[in-house]
């Protein structure tokens, strides 16, 4: 029998052995496609190969590439655990042919690899294709020899021209082309259909193997021509294969999963779980859901709340909520990060990071302080029988419990109950919009241009004559020209200002001719090759086709020139102090400071700060020169370059040498190191699960920094009349003393309030032989309501007290209940009347429970009113 790793290298083997160069899997999150939230075909990767926008040194590959789906478009989240063969992580077995052979040679590789080198019975396969494609039809009909009962023609099925099961697209306009599927029959003990009948959905006929011919381009009006030099693109599920070829039905039952299955019934038990059915849904999507976990963490994601980092916080928490469902009631999914280490280790040795298991660890901490809570208040809301959770529901458990609303839906679907997700979505809505409101505008927002590409001078000069407008946009839309006054978007055929790009924020400066003054606040990238001025219109007026001179602000160039270049330096710092798990994920730059975020799981000590600070200004002073190479991107992989996470690298880029940093970077930079003048880190902080912040200045903004320190030491050291050198001394001792003084204070408080309490108690009410204290509080804070019905209690022994307190239009209530008569009367439920009163909210436990509202027009009435309700629950 094959094993999973044996089959991903068996595949490989073969397919290098008919000319292909085995290619590694590329992340499964894709840096340089931003339409793709994860890599979900082996072909993503050779995206740009097919589009003609990307050359490689071979032209045929093969590959094992890592797969998630799991949001967006390709989205088998909700069936993973409850159907044979649903996952969030995949490997795709892929050959690929880059206008290099065709539909014979992918028929024939595909059938010899099946049946000669797996040893599947012929008899057993079966094929599809497109109806029109009778060139595949005769491949496999006639040279492989299926016959003619076992190929199955499937035509234009869902509803328009070429819009078939088998008729690959990728995208409304592009490459296309009819596509081959190999199915495995498992005979007729499986339920279903053969492809194209009406019982196709069900198990019995397996597709293992699609095969892609793209031999179209498809253009804007629909028209397809051929492709001058057609190609193969296959894909084929390693769980897929392994199951038939280990003689299962479920690709859980394979080698691979049964291992994972087994370690996690292992830690759920450990957890505290009892009798674990090896079969349960929740063993099979804790274990997919830890692969899935593991492999996205490995490429650079944190849990957060957008994103990647958001759809990777589904899986974890929809994973940790199926092992609290079996029973556990530690934290238990972390630790199953060796076990997919142990299985797939040796082919994707990135995963053995100990940074990954600490990433969920803090992950499952946080879940599981709100599961509970989150399941009391979901199983609360199901208690009355609705057969349609509210979306108002399932937003607060999202919103303010971290609750992903797949993993309420999971759920409701066990309780067969649906979800209001049109409610839902209109109050995410509205919270985006929100936030957007509460956003920065961008003028850039929506603008098409079609002409020419902008011409960037800016890396050898910050002036140039003779830049023709090409393009003027006004509120968004083209226009001819613009007076005094008009804020508009400008575009040239050539500029020395730098367009925002790689976390540099845009050049500022001016545009200039004989009769206009435009005023640049900020430049940005409409497209790749596209710069775009955000202009004010200072004087005189613009029209495209004129001509201006450009001038960048040279001073704020220079600034941003030394953060920038400094980001360079502390990021390797970063690594060499706290490890190589350090990954950029986001940063800015500007003439003020840098800022750069990246992955680490604990805030930085001080000791930390100040090494990567002696790092960086050591580099400083050493005032090596900077060095920029332009090269290939295939020439500056070899030179070891840091490729940043996110970044999206065209066919040739800048490789940047900075002092013993070397990065792939297109920004502007000093031209030494000790241009720099001096590096200070001024804040570090945490921005999101597992993200940390460091934000630092450099240059003159650096000194004046540590002249304001110097300032603020010095007033407080006039302040406390002690040298500079004693004012953290006389801070402990003046902190201590205030510390002995307020606990001083509150000794006096607690002896007042004794008194005060003896002399309140005096006051009860005998009801029924209750003793009953309901009065209004004066000269009080409402924090300190609580304290005075405990003080209470001590003094009634036995007994209900009620205490409200009014001030600035505004009410509070506290209801306490000794412990004897909460079988009697619950402070709950007296919270609830009084808030009701003040027309507030208001509960608690039975025996003490706070609220408010309203001040009361009548506070004598308010009072007589709760004596009465008292009296009637206690008759």
């Amino acid at each position: 029998m094959f094993t999973a790793s044996e089959i991903r290298s068996t595949f490989l083997k073969f397919m290098e052995s008919k000319g292909h160069t085995i290619v590694a899997s590329s992340p499964v999150v894709p840096g340089d496609d931003p339409t793709l939230l994860f890599t979900n075909a082996g072909m993503n990767q050779f995206k740009d190969v097919y589009l003609g926008f990307d050359k490689r040194p071979y032209t045929r590959a093969t590959t094992s590439q890592k797969c998630v789906r799991a949001g967006g478009k390709h989205n088998d989240l909700e069936n993973v655990g409850y159907t044979a063969r649903h996952h969030t992580f995949f490997e795709m077995l892929g050959n690929f042919s880059f206008g290099d052979y065709f539909k014979r040679d992918a028929i024939k590789n595909a059938w010899e690899l099946l049946t000669e080198h797996f040893k599947l019975p012929p008899e057993k396969l079966w094929v599809t294709v497109y109806a029109e494609d009778d060139e595949a039809y005769n491949i496999w009909n006639k040279e492989v020899g299926i016959p003619a009962d076992r190929i199955v023609r499937i035509g234009d099925n869902k509803g328009a021209r070429f819009a078939s099961d088998n008729f690959w697209m990728m995208g409304d306009t592009g490459p296309c082309g009819p596509c081959s599927e190999i199915f495995y029959d498992h005979g007729p003990s499986v339920a279903g259909g053969p492809p194209g009948s009406p019982d196709e959905d069900g198990d019995r006929y397996m597709e293992i193997w699609n095969l892609v011919f793209m031999q179209f381009n498809r253009d804007e009006k629909g028209v397809m021509h051929k492709l001058p030099r057609p190609s193969v693109d296959t894909g084929m599920g390693l769980e897929r294969i392994s199951a038939v070829l280990q003689g299962v039905h479920s690709n859980y039952e394979i080698d691979l999963f049964q291992n994972l299955m087994k370690a996690v019934i292992d830690e759920v038990k450990a957890a505290g779980a009892e009798d674990v059915d090896p079969n349960s849904p929740s063993v099979k999507v804790i274990a997919d859901h830890i692969r899935a976990c593991t492999f996205i963490i490995a490429d650079g994601v944190v849990p957060g709340n957008e994103g990647r980092s958001y759809v990777l916080r589904r899986i974890a928490r929809r994973g940790m909520r199926h092992g609290f469902k079996l029973g556990a009631r530690k934290l238990f999914f972390s630790n199953l990060v060796k076990a997919v280490a142990k299985e797939m280790g040796d082919q994707y040795p990135e995963i053995r990071n100990p940074h990954i298991q600490e990433v969920l660890r803090q992950e499952e901490v946080r879940f599981s302080q709100t599961l509970s809570k989150g399941l009391d208040i979901l199983n609360e809301a199901l208690a009355s029988g609705t057969k349609i959770l509210g979306g108002d529901v399932a937003f607060k458990l999202h919103d303010t419990y971290g609750f992903p609303v797949d993993l309420t839906a999971d759920v409701c679907r066990e309780k067969n109950v649906s979800v209001d997700f049109e409610g839902f979505d209109a109050l995410m809505e509205k919270q985006r919009e929100q936030a957007r409101a509460k956003g920065k505008f961008k003028m850039a927002q929506g603008l098409e241009y079609e002409g020419k590409p902008t011409e960037f001078l800016g890396y050898d000069t910050l002036t140039v004559q003779a830049c023709r407008v090409e393009a003027i946009y006004k509120d968004g839309e083209p226009v001819k020209d613009a007076e005094a006054g008009d804020e508009v978007v400008v575009v040239f055929d050539r500029t020395p200002f730098y367009a925002e790009s790689g976390g540099q924020m845009g050049d500022k400066g001016t545009f200039k001719n004989k009769t206009t003054i435009l005023k640049v606040d900020d430049t940005f990238k409409i497209k790749a090759n596209v710069f775009g001025h955000m202009c004010y219109v200072a004087e005189g007026e613009v029209k495209v086709g004129d001509l201006f001179s450009a001038q960048v602000d040279e001073e704020n160039r220079e600034a941003t020139a030394r953060n920038h270049s400094v980001t360079h330096l502390m990021h390797k710092a970063l690594r060499e102090v706290l490890g190589a798990h350090v990954q950029q994920r986001g940063s800015m730059v500007n003439g003020d400071r840098t800022r750069f975020d990246f992955v680490h799981t604990s805030p930085m000590t001080r000791e930390q700060i100040n090494e990567v600070e002696d790092i960086v200004n050591k580099e400083i002073l050493r005032n090596a020169p900077t060095q920029t190479r332009v090269m290939p991107i295939d020439e500056a992989k070899k030179t070891n370059a840091v490729m940043l996470f996110g970044e999206k690298y065209g066919e040739n880029v800048r490789v940047l040498n900075i002092g013993s940093s070397c990065e792939l970077c297109g920004g502007t930079h000093v031209q030494r190191t000790g241009d720099i003048g001096m590096f200070k880190i001024i804040s570090e902080s945490g921005i999101s699960a597992g993200v940390r912040r460091v934000e630092a200045v450099t240059g003159m903004a650096a000194l004046h920094y540590a002249q304001n320190q110097e300032e603020i030491i010095r007033e407080v050291a006039e302040e406390l009349k002690a040298p500079a050198l004693e004012v953290v001394s006389k801070v402990v001792d003046t902190v201590e003393h205030l510390k002995r003084t307020e606990k001083d204070l509150n000794a006096l408080k607690v002896k007042f309030a004794q008194a005060g309490a003896a002399h309140m108690a005096s006051q009860a009410q005998d009801v029924n032989g209750v003793a009953v204290l309901v009065t209004e509080m004066k000269g009080i804070e409402t924090k300190e309501l609580r304290n005075s019905v405990d003080g209470l209690k001590d003094q009634l022994k036995s007994g209900v007290i009620v205490l409200i307190k009014s001030e600035d239009g505004k009410a509070s209530a506290a209801v306490g209940v000794t412990k004897d008569l909460v079988g009697k009367i619950k402070a709950g439920d007296v919270m609830k009347f009084v808030a009701e009163q003040l027309g507030g909210k208001g509960g608690g436990r039975p025996d003490f429970a706070q609220g408010g509202g309203a001040a009361p027009a009548d506070m004598n009435a308010l009072l007589g009113k709760t004596r009465t309700f008292i009296t009637e629950k206690l008759a």
